[in-house]
């Protein structure tokens, strides 16, 4: 369903208001839906198998595994065809490179992983920020399909409005929970200010014309 910008705007806020979180209003509006690019259905698809694969190896810097990880991840990227979809700082994890800030970086996009798979048409919904992904789940996703063309076909990418109508409201959830750091008493319901700011970057990733997501300005 087609939706302007200030359609769009509104109905985040009401949402927003209605589960007790703050809401400004003087946020600005997304872009019309004519006026914004979505990366291709390979182009996701492949983003979000190489960004579950890097999470991997950062979940195992810290323990004796870390060789092996890096290993059995590495042949998984080849077996993907997604090698070529790493950004920067995950390059970093697999050639050894990494800082700690990398290692806790990477681990996070589990989340905005999780905005990818939900853009994808693989799960239902996102909108709840109040708790971490289903990491089991955001595994099988990609695990239980022995090829990239198996994963691909198993993706129906949401249209543009409906993209945006979660970036919208993810875009005034950030807001709250930035405001809340400067000012503690602002009300922000359940939100996981990290889950939020992660799967906003997901999100943003997906209308940016940025190959590496943690070059995308955040700022709200």
């Amino acid at each position: 369903m087609k939706r302007t910008a200030k359609e769009r705007k509104n109905n985040s806020m009401a949402k927003i208001k209605s589960m007790g979180i703050a809401c400004n209003e003087w946020l600005p509006m997304l872009e019309e839906s004519s006026q914004v690019t979505v990366k291709s259905l390979d182009e996701i698809c492949k983003r979000a198998i190489a960004c579950l694969l890097s999470t991997q190896v950062a979940c195992d810097t810290q323990s004796e595994n870390y060789d092996e990880s890096v290993s059995m991840f590495s042949k998984l990227l080849d077996s993907y065809t997604v090698r070529d979809s790493l950004i920067t700082a995950e390059k970093r994890l697999f050639d050894g490179t990494y800082s700690e800030q990398d290692a806790v970086n990477v681990v996070w996009t589990y989340e905005a992983y999780w905005s990818l798979v939900w853009a994808l048409g693989l799960i239902d919904d996102i909108s709840d920020a109040g708790n971490i992904c289903d990491c089991e789940k955001a595994v099988r996703l990609v695990g239980d399909c022995e090829n990239f063309e198996k994963f691909r076909n198993g993706c129906k990418l949401r249209d543009t409005d409906e993209i945006l109508d979660m970036l919208d409201l993810y875009y005034r959830y950030d807001w709250a929970v930035t405001e809340k750091r400067i000012k503690p008493d602002t009300p922000i319901g359940n939100l996981n200010p990290e889950v939020v700011m992660e799967r906003r970057r997901g999100l943003e990733w997906l209308i940016s014309d940025e190959d590496d997501w943690f070059e995308i300005s955040m700022d709200t």
